[in-house]
């Protein structure tokens, strides 16, 4: 019988992104829909990444091992 492995978590590995030092990137919330009605300064901010913080990667240390 083969090993049963962990799979990647589908949704986690469409948001997050793993970078060759190790570091995990992730987007702003806020960002994906009715920006119209959000000012230009603020959307503008949030089209960039940001670090995701030590507790929250402990946190997902089992899905982000697998993507």
């Amino acid at each position: 019988m083969a090993k049963k492995t962990q799979k990647t978590h589908k949704g986690t590995k469409k948001v997050l992104n793993v970078r060759q030092s190790g570091t995990i990137t992730i987007g702003h919330p806020g960002s994906r829909h009715n920006t119209g009605s959000k000012n230009a300064a603020y959307n503008r901010n949030k089209k960039s990444k940001s670090n995701l913080s030590g507790a929250d990667k402990n946190r997902l240390k089992r899905i982000i091992d697998t993507l």
